[in-house]
């Protein structure tokens, strides 16, 4: 009888995941407003029980703390207009050497490996000339609604409308000690992975615009900008930054010499921000299996596109930690962290 709801439970399991993901990913454009948001909330907790204390009221809290993620927003729309205005105010001889450049690294390719490409015209025009680019208009609409959706959220959670520590309770863990303690360990360490990975970012970008500085190549601020939003994206943004720019680079610079020292400055930048100092800063405590965080990056991605990717970790995180709670999980939990020790037990 025990092993025949054993099996029931199973194919009960099997059968509701699939529906699960499937539903996350046709309702993403509720999801991905309410968990970002949910991420957002975390942060600002402790911001809110600090006002809490000093007795105020907890509406002008939370006006407070929205003033400061539209302060966060302004100063970010103004870096974006910054460097906008520096790229149409660069002279266009950056796009005819590129031009230049793409037609000998093609040419060389069609000679070498006989990859063949069209040389009427202009290959970058070529490049750019897509039918299934979505319209601008659309693609503005659905992203200004998404930032309502995840500031009308943001406001429910700070305001406790939606208690994250009453659902976890009525929903996953039905123990009000187990659930204050989860929801105490996912705070901390959802809080922890923000901040660091804001810090890295932000030295990320800074340190690869002055790399550009120092090596004379084009629109620093965008590419410190860029540096900085990708950098979210774990282990994969590295490389897309590094990528780009040393593409970039490439058209810009005249040695092959200096290009080669530009990419080594921007890679050690990588390098020592997210391989040497973040780990650092994170703590054991917060380790995931590499494995782990590519499998998570290539099914949120898959689900949720963009959004998924940045918030990958945080979500694996949260898993990893409700799986602690039950000891049927904690060997799945532990596979998700690589801890032998737990292993072992």
């Amino acid at each position: 009888m025990l092993e025949q709801r054993r099996t029931t439970n199973l194919l009960l399991l099997i059968i509701v995941i699939p529906l699960v993901f499937y539903l996350l990913k046709t309702l993403s454009f509720i999801f991905i407003p309410l968990i970002s948001s949910m991420f957002i909330a975390l942060l600002f907790l402790p911001l809110m029980r600090w006002l809490g204390k000093r007795k105020v009221p907890r509406l002008f809290s939370i006006v407070i703390v929205l003033a400061l993620i539209v302060l966060a927003v302004f100063i970010g729309v103004e870096l974006v207009q910054l460097s906008s205005k520096q790229i149409m105010a660069s002279d266009s001889g950056f796009f005819a050497k590129a031009e230049v450049k793409i037609n000998d690294l093609m040419g060389y390719l069609q000679k070498e490996f006989g990859i063949a490409y069209n040389q009427e015209g202009s290959i970058l025009g070529q490049f750019f000339e897509k039918d299934n680019i979505g319209s601008t208009v659309d693609f503005l609409r659905k992203f200004l609604t998404t930032i309502l959706m995840i500031i009308f959220f943001t406001v429910l959670w700070l305001a406790e409308s939606i208690n994250m520590q009453r659902v976890l309770n009525d929903t996953i863990l039905r123990r009000k000690h187990t659930s204050v303690k989860a929801f105490m360990k996912i705070e901390n360490d959802l809080i922890t992975f923000i901040k660091v990975k804001f810090a890295v970012s932000l030295l990320t970008g800074i340190f690869t615009g002055l790399a550009c500085v120092f090596f004379d190549v084009s629109f620093p601020i965008f590419w410190g900008l860029f540096a900085f939003l990708i950098n979210f994206v774990q282990m994969v943004g590295s490389f897309i930054s590094v990528i780009c720019l040393t593409i970039f680079a490439f058209v810009e610079l005249e040695t092959s010499s200096v290009l080669f020292f530009f990419f080594l400055s921007i890679t050690g930048v990588q390098v020592l921000f997210g391989a040497i100092l973040e780990p650092v800063f994170m703590g054991k405590s917060f380790s995931i299996n590499v494995i782990a965080v590519l499998i998570m990056l290539m099914l949120w991605g898959y689900i949720w596109g963009i959004p998924g990717l940045i918030m990958a970790i945080p979500i694996t995180v949260f898993i990893k930690i409700i799986l602690e709670q039950f000891p049927e999980t904690k060997v799945v939990a532990s596979l998700l962290s690589g801890s032998e020790r737990t292993l072992k037990r």
